[in-house]
């Protein structure tokens, strides 16, 4: 018995002895999975600085990012915190935006000047402090004040966390590609000259990969774009449109795409070959290379899609994918070229922002609101304001300038303080924006007689966790065009568009509530309408506006304000000690 006591003793004792070291693996597994899932800080530092520059045979002076255009790029991992200082060091007042970032809880980093802060000023600096919440994907950083990201721009890239990998092939290499737009004069003055007369503004002279605008303007062979890629390799292009003013088109000659991501949300995979991205607007594609060497080169093309009126910057920027290894022969390989939709292309433009859907899989859900608390119905689209007295304008007429308005209401920015520190303060401002349009009209039709905008500083108060139904229409007053609406603070459902006039009997009856697409910049489709559907989980100000920047600068913009929620991580956290003061 004694025996037998001893030998269940020690199997006992070993039985605790393998218990306590698999309590201890299991929390060792759960603090390494806390430690992965919680992030690590990257610090970083933006010098605002002054760097001179020659494009199309011309050298002036840009406001750029620590001397580089485009700007650096910022990586992060979702979960990661980001301090990035940003210190300016040029006569601009400057502020950076950091796109398609949630911010939670955290607004007074979210960048846009005069709405969560002031500029920062000559000599000052300011650290912008935010933590990437859900998120991951390719967003991007620009500047917020006036037309200054012309030039201050560049690649913002989340990474899933460790260990997490993507839902479609892990690519053989990642490339951030960033259209943009290439002015030979100064953006800013080239927005004051439109300001002031009341007229359109000046197009920009090119449109650039990287930077560069290629061989098909003038005097811009050596200021190529080359992808170099390899035989039988998977490549995740990165594609950001940081033009200013132009929706794009975008195609690789000979090549498929295949579009695995929008906005930094994951979609059911598709293909196409040629991508349509609005201002603002990010898309992932994968590119699969022939599996050999085709001994050829192929252009890369994008250029503008456009319906309205006015003057517009339609040349195309060319780079060129080249295989590699090459041959010494390689400089006399044929290039082949790819074809491009018309300008004006509304069809292909409508078929293919349809094409997107997203994942809605267990790993990443498809969060739409199925009901909603409130319901706004939103015009978005041009209009005029008075001439001022003793002056001859140059917009629709001698008498009027060029405006722009949501709901009829043209905003005006604040300059003595920010509207976020208004709000936290406990200042008041006008809480009256219309959740509809006033004066109802045929928004797609036959334009009103009266086309003057009125002009204030208006928002909408939210309750947190109200869930939102916004419809936004667009009209035909001054011509028919899209409207890359982007929405700070937070990702949207794309629940339904179509074209013409909402119909709130009929259309609500084919919203997609199973696997609309996630973004935070959408196209109002030109002569028509768009549905999307969000909650209202983030305390603070965000502003919501028109990406096409002259349609900014006139006034196509609002502000929604989300009050606290009652519990302590539902509130807007203090701006920090350096905020910037106006």
């Amino acid at each position: 018995m004694k025996k037998l006591f001893v030998q269940y003793s020690n199997i006992y004792m070993a039985t605790c002895v393998l218990h306590y070291l698999l309590v201890a693996f299991l929390i060792a597994i759960s603090y390494n999975i806390d430690a992965a899932s919680a992030g690590i800080t990257r610090h970083y530092q933006f010098d605002i600085q002054l760097k001179n520059i020659t494009r199309l045979c011309k050298t002036k002076t840009i406001v750029t990012v620590n001397g580089k255009f485009p700007g650096p790029k910022v990586t992060a991992r979702e979960g990661d915190n980001l301090q990035i200082k940003v210190v300016n060091h040029v006569s601009n007042n400057i502020s950076i935006h950091w796109h398609g970032i949630r911010q939670l809880r955290s607004g007074w980093a979210d960048g846009p000047s005069y709405v969560t802060q002031c500029p920062i000023r000559t000599g000052q600096s300011y650290v912008y402090n935010f933590t990437v919440t859900g998120q991951r994907g390719t967003l991007w950083w620009h500047a917020h004040i006036q037309w200054m990201r012309a030039t201050v721009y560049g690649p913002l890239i989340i990474l899933p966390k460790l260990h997490q990998s993507y839902p479609f092939p892990k690519p053989y290499k990642q490339v951030p590609i960033i259209f943009g737009e290439w002015f030979n004069a100064d953006p800013q003055a080239v927005l004051q000259q439109a300001l002031q007369t009341g007229g359109g503004p000046n197009a920009s002279d090119a449109h650039t990969f990287n930077g560069l605008p290629g061989p098909l303007y003038n005097c811009s062979t050596k200021d190529t774009y080359k992808l170099m890629v390899k035989p039988g390799k998977t490549y995740l292009l990165r594609l950001i449109n940081a033009a200013l003013n132009d929706e794009l088109f975008f195609t690789i000659a000979n090549h498929t795409l295949t579009v695995v991501e929008a906005d930094a949300s994951y979609v059911k995979p598709f293909q196409t070959n040629i991508v349509l991205l609005g201002p603002g607007q990010t898309t992932n594609v994968l590119l699969k290379t022939k599996p050999s060497n085709p001994n050829a080169t192929f252009y890369m093309l994008a250029r503008p899609y456009f319906t309205s009126q006015g003057t517009i910057d339609n040349t195309t920027v060319a780079g060129i994918l080249q295989y590699e290894p090459h041959s010494k022969s390689s400089k006399n390989l044929s290039i082949i070229k790819p074809s491009l939709p018309p300008i004006n292309s509304t069809s292909y433009a409508a078929n293919f922002t349809k094409m997107f859907r997203s994942l809605a899989s267990s790993t990443f859900p498809a969060n739409v609101p199925k009901s909603v608390d409130k319901k706004y119905f939103f015009t978005v689209g041009l209009g005029t304001n008075p001439c001022p007295k003793n002056q001859t304008c140059q917009g629709p007429t001698n008498t009027t300038k060029f405006a722009a308005s949501i709901n009829n209401v043209s905003f005006i920015l604040p300059n003595k303080t920010s509207l976020l520190q208004s709000y936290f303060t406990g200042n008041v401002f006008m809480t009256d924006f219309p959740s509809a349009p006033i004066f109802p009209f045929n928004y797609t039709g036959t334009p009103p007689n009266n086309t003057m905008v009125s002009r204030g500083t208006k928002v909408v108060v939210l309750k947190y966790n109200t869930t939102v139904e916004l419809v936004l229409q667009g009209t035909s007053i001054l011509g028919i065009e899209a409207h890359p609406i982007h929405l700070h603070g937070f990702n949207f459902y794309v629940v339904g568009q179509g074209f013409g006039n909402f119909n709130p009997a009929s259309d609500p009856k084919q919203y997609n509530l199973v696997d609309p697409v996630e973004r935070n910049t959408i196209n109002v489709p030109s002569g028509g309408w768009v549905a999307i559907r969000f909650l209202a989980d983030n305390p603070g100000v965000w502003l919501m506006h028109c990406h096409i920047e002259i349609h900014l600068s006139w006034g196509l913009t609002m502000a929604w304000v989300v009050l606290d929620g009652d519990l302590p991580n539902q509130k807007l956290l203090p701006p920090p000690s350096d905020y910037p003061k106006c």
